[in-house]
This record gives structure tokens, sequence and C-alpha cells, in this order.
């Protein structure tokens, strides 16, 4: 009987040491994540005040009326840079990010995590151009209270959500080309579709992504590898910043009101 007890209380005892773990992991993730946004806001709002002047000396093209393009707008907006700017962090995604992960230092992975959101901040602040200040912190607001319920969801749900997990990465894929498709085209009707199957994509992967989070903790908590640990945190706060930047821009398309 004593041996029985000293099994459960040992058992008891792990239990915990996970879920103060679990706690410390999710911080991390989230405190990450919350200082990419920060990064890709300031990043954003600062290149776009470079990027306009008001004095038409030495501007080559108006956006609107007492409104210039100054030289750094006019590269990054109107040049061949601007596809550059625009693929960037895709590709840091798909051919950058996977090696520094294996290779990396959990600093490292940390410090490339946060170049890459200096660098979307750049890709990103043209919406600062495009749309009124008022409507982009409204959607912020808006995305930011979905965010907040989509991964409380699926921190909490006991449903497997793996499934779902790969159906959205095919949908994802599909969006991406589409967009390709779209930058040629230029449709109304398409980028409405794709603005609103995104918004429905994105919010399905914060769940998902969010689920995958905690587990990944707990099935490898027990091994001790920190630096390991560590280097997941971030992987998951980039799994989460990229669906919470994708869910804004989409819903920016419908709510946002332009300059």
């Amino acid at each position: 009987m004593a041996e029985l007890n000293t099994i459960r209380s040992a058992a008891g005892t792990r239990a915990a040491q996970i879920d103060a773990g679990l706690r410390a992991h999710m911080n991390k993730v989230y405190g990450t994540m919350s200082v990419g946004m920060l990064i890709t806001a300031l990043a954003a709002w600062a290149i776009a005040g470079l990027a306009v002047t008001s004095d038409p000396t030495g501007a080559t093209v108006a956006l609107r009326e007492g409104q210039y393009l100054t030289g750094l707008g006019t590269v990054l907006y109107t040049t061949p840079l601007r596809w550059v700017v625009m693929f960037a962090p895709l590709a840091f995604l798909l051919f950058g990010w996977g090696a520094l992960m294996r290779r990396g230092s959990a600093a490292a992975v940390q410090l490339g995590f946060f170049i890459f959101a200096a660098v979307m901040g750049v890709s990103m602040s043209s919406i600062f151009l495009v749309f009124t200040a008022y409507s982009i912190t409204q959607t912020f607001l808006v995305t930011a209270i979905a965010f907040a319920g989509l991964s409380l969801y699926g921190y909490t749900t006991k449903k497997d959500l793996s499934g779902m997990g790969t159906f959205l990465m095919m949908g994802v894929i599909g969006l991406i080309v589409a967009m390709i498709i779209n930058i040629f085209l230029q449709s109304p009707a398409m980028m409405f579709a794709i603005s609103a199957i995104g918004v429905l994509i994105f919010a399905g992967l914060t769940a998902f992504y969010t689920q995958d989070i905690k587990n990944t903790y707990v099935a490898h908590a027990a091994h001790g590898d920190q630096e390991w640990l560590e280097k997941a945190a971030i992987d998951g706060a980039l799994s989460l910043y990229i669906s919470f930047l994708n869910m804004f821009q989409f819903l920016l398309m419908f709510m946002g009101q332009q300059e």
C-alpha cells in the first residue's frame, strides 16, 4: 500500500511539473510572438513614414493630393524590388527556417525570428499608405480578440485537430497559388474570395497550431532537452505569428477604409 502511494505521489509530482513547464512554455511562445508583432508594427510604420512626403521636390510619384513617394518609397513600391520585398518572407520560411531550426542554437533561432519579423514589417508597410490608421487599429483589435478566442479553444479542446491541420495546410498552398495568379489578373471578385477563404483557413490554423504546440511540449518534456524545447517555443511563436498576421491582412480587405 505504501509503495502504491509512493507511485501515485511521484506521478502527481511529475504531472504538476509538466503543468508548470507547459505554462512557462506557452508564456514563452506568446511572449516571443508579441515581441515579433511589435517589431513588425514598428518596422512597417517607420518604413511607411520614410516612404511618403508632402514635398513634391524630387518626388516622381504622386500617391494622392498633397502626398508623394520619396526616393525610398519609389524604389520599394514601384521598381522590381517590390517583388523581392513581397516574397522575401515566404522564401525565408520555405528555404531558411528549417535549416536554422536544425543547425542553429536557440539564441540564433530567436534572432532569426526577429529579423524575419522586421522584414515582414517592411513587406507590410504599404498598408499604411493605403488604409487609414483608424481602420488598421480597428482591424488589429478585432483580429486580436478573434485570435485569443481561437487559441484558447485550441489549448482547451479535447478534440484532436491534427486532421484539420493537414487539410488547412493544403488550403494554404492553394491560397498562395490563387494569390500569385491574381497578381496578374487583378480580379476584385477573386480577391474577395481569397480574403474570405484566407480568414477561415488561418482562423482554423490558429486553433490547430496552439494544440500542436501544447501536445509537442507534453510529448517531449520528459526528455529534458531544454535547448530543443526553447527552439520549439520559438517555432510555435512563428506559427501563431503568421496565422495572426494573415488573419489581420485578410480581415483588413473587408474592414479597412482606404485613404
